[in-house]
């Protein structure tokens, strides 16, 4: 799952970017979301998508390191998922 994890993640990235930043580039991980432009209003985009899509709350008070990479974010992701 997590190859297709990532891959959801991705697209998601492309649709709150309004296409500023591909899927391929999102998943490619050679720089961080922030590096590749995500803006703050997309990244609450971002997590209001995580958050609907697969019905999890995303603690925003820790530590934030996670959603720099969509390869990180999947596993931080799929450890929810499994919490559940």
């Amino acid at each position: 799952m997590s190859g297709a994890l990532e891959h959801r993640l991705a697209d998601l990235v492309a649709d709150v970017s309004g296409g500023e930043i591909s899927a391929e580039q999102a998943l490619a991980g050679d720089h961080s979301l922030s590096a590749l432009g995500l803006t703050s209003l997309a990244w609450i985009r971002l997590i209001d998508a995580i958050e609907d899509a697969f019905e999890v709350d995303l603690d925003l008070g820790g530590d934030l390191s996670a959603f720099e990479r969509v390869a990180a974010l999947a596993a931080h992701l799929s450890g929810l998922l499994d919490a559940q």
